[in-house]
């Protein structure tokens, strides 16, 4: 039996969340004849790019940036949850539910919040949404950094920042299995659709060998119809570099209106 890494960490929580991707991984693993390498330890770079990657999920913004050529992508996953189907999802830009300020025009000299610089759902599509708002290339009065999704809810929740964009999936889990992280926000406005997060392996990976860990995956899914439904995951579709392009399209959008970076 051969070993590589597996790990699914871009939709980690809520609890029964974490618990279903480790059951449908491990069902793969199963399939596959594989064993598992300890990640621990690992930065989240350091594991997509590892020559002994098996399987992981990554942003598609990175994807494009950090890690084209690098990697090779496996599918991309076909939520069927609110604001997220067909492979592909959005970004709910969300503020207090107090907030008099009804639309993104408002927000401006607003304090803004991003769960880091390389996030497509948190920052690149946020960036497209707004640049045709920007004022000599600056929309916000300050932007911070939380380090993730959740962080920046809980920004908001406490007032220490007025406007964020988070990932229609992880919205999702965390109204459906944490409600009170979103019962006191509300949705401002959505962003442009944008492909789902991709699945990739390893850049020395065959088609061959990518097509059978997609059925792998598939074929899990279909034996475990309690975890699909909880993760709202019905099928992984294939997918290709081609169809990430859009993310970059939506960063030239910006750029070209002026607004290159979110600030």
């Amino acid at each position: 039996m051969t070993s590589g890494y597996a790990e699914l960490l871009m939709y980690i929580a809520p609890e029964p969340i974490r618990a279903a991707n480790e059951q449908w991984l491990a069902r793969i693993l199963e399939h596959l004849g594989r064993s598992r390498l300890d990640a621990e330890g690992l930065s989240l770079l350091e594991l997509w790019g590892s020559p002994e990657l098996l399987l992981t999920q990554t942003c598609g913004y990175p994807l494009m940036t950090a890690l084209r050529g690098q990697v090779r992508i496996v599918g991309r996953p076909r939520y069927e949850l609110p604001d997220a189907s067909a492979g592909n999802h959005c970004s709910l830009i969300l503020a207090r539910a107090d907030d008099p300020r009804r639309s993104l025009a408002e927000f401006f000299d607003s304090r803004g919040v991003i769960n880091s610089e390389d996030s497509n759902s948190g920052m690149n599509l946020l960036r497209q949404r707004l640049a045709p708002l920007h004022r000599d290339g600056q929309f916000f009065a300050s932007v911070g950094i939380s380090g993730g999704h959740r962080e920046s809810l809980r920004w908001l929740r406490e007032n220490r920042a007025d406007l964020a964009a988070i990932d229609s999936v992880t919205f999702a889990y965390l109204a459906q299995y944490a409600a009170e992280e979103v019962s006191r926000l509300r949705v401002v406005a959505r962003s442009a659709f944008s492909p789902t997060l991709p699945f990739i392996t390893s850049a020395s990976t065959t088609d061959e060998q990518i097509e059978h860990l997609r059925r792998a995956m598939n074929r899990s899914l279909q034996d475990l119809p309690d975890v699909a439904r909880t993760l709202g995951l019905p099928e992984v579709l294939p997918a290709s570099e081609s169809d990430y392009l859009i993310l970059l399209d939506y960063q030239r959008e910006a750029e070209e209106l002026g607004y290159g970076r979110l600030r």
